[in-house]
């Protein structure tokens, strides 16, 4: 079969594809096991390439929909993981660039699937963020109201109806994991509003300075990449019998304090004997 990973060039993508790649086989339109032939990456920046020749890389923006029906290629046996997004700071600042890559984008994805042979699978990425408000519930179960407070959760929550509704037509068997703030990304911080979470690991760790923007008696819902991509496949994998009419799962997470942070850090780096940089108050 044919894997296709739009977002396969970022973090969670690339660490997806080479767990896929890892397993060898996931199960297809049939029900039954398939070989994993082929994983096609889309991504318009593909910043951690595979070294594999299962592998093949599309560097292309999901707006144009040539894009996703090229990755196909007319393939029959096709699975699709959907996590290609702009991210919450950069949905705010470029609101028309949002709707173009994360509505219609979304949009291309589902409509080629929708055209493909067989039935496929469709993982899509959301978010915890299509909750939001002051009159959410604690704790926030997946039949919360969703009264999204971003664009970026908004444009999440109008893809998880998508994915409901094609689910329902049978133009593919659609799934939607909702995800929560995913820790320790690499590299430099980017747009996302909660890339602090990883900015209060990470920059001490390298023995810098993090500024907090938060209360350090905030808690946030965050979890490891391992257990992302894990859910990714279990939720591919799950049977549709199983499945309800309400394909959006929410992750499991933990709520994470920067206090309780800190002081993991601090037992962390004196067990280790390594320097710890400063969680700062912005």
């Amino acid at each position: 079969m044919k894997v296709i990973i739009t977002g396969g060039g970022g973090f969670l993508g690339s660490q997806l594809a080479t767990t896929l790649l890892d397993h060898g086989k996931l199960t297809g339109p049939s029900g039954g096991q398939e070989p994993i032939e082929e994983i096609m990456l889309i991504d318009a920046r593909l910043v951690m390439p595979q070294n594999d020749p299962r592998v093949q890389q599309i560097v292309e923006d999901i707006s144009n929909r040539d894009v996703i029906d090229e990755a196909i290629g007319g393939a029959i046996n096709i699975s699709i993981f959907h996590l290609a997004s702009m991210v919450s700071g950069e949905c705010e600042d470029h609101y028309d660039d949002a709707l173009r890559v994360n509505l219609d984008g979304g949009r291309n994805v589902f409509e080629a699937a929708r055209a493909a042979a067989g039935r496929p699978r469709v993982v899509f990425a959301s978010s915890i963020a299509s909750f939001g408000g002051t009159a959410m519930p604690t704790p926030v179960s997946d039949l919360a109201k969703q009264t999204p407070q971003t664009t970026y959760g908004m444009t999440k929550a109008m893809c998880e109806l998508l994915v409901n509704d094609h689910t329902r037509k049978g133009h593919f068997d659609g799934r939607s994991a909702r995800l929560p703030t995913v820790i320790i990304r690499p590299g430099k911080p980017n747009a996302a509003a909660s890339s602090w979470a990883s900015g209060m690991f990470r920059e001490p760790l390298n023995g810098e300075t993090c500024e907090l923007p938060v209360r350090r008696n905030q808690s946030h819902p965050m979890t490891g990449f391992r257990t992302v991509v894990d859910s990714f496949i279990a939720l591919h994998e799950v049977s549709e019998e199983r499945l309800g009419d309400d394909r959006a799962y929410g992750l499991p997470a933990h709520r994470v304090t920067p206090t309780l942070a800190e002081q993991v850090l601090r037992d962390l780096t004196e067990e280790k004997n390594l320097a710890l940089g400063q969680i700062a108050d912005a």
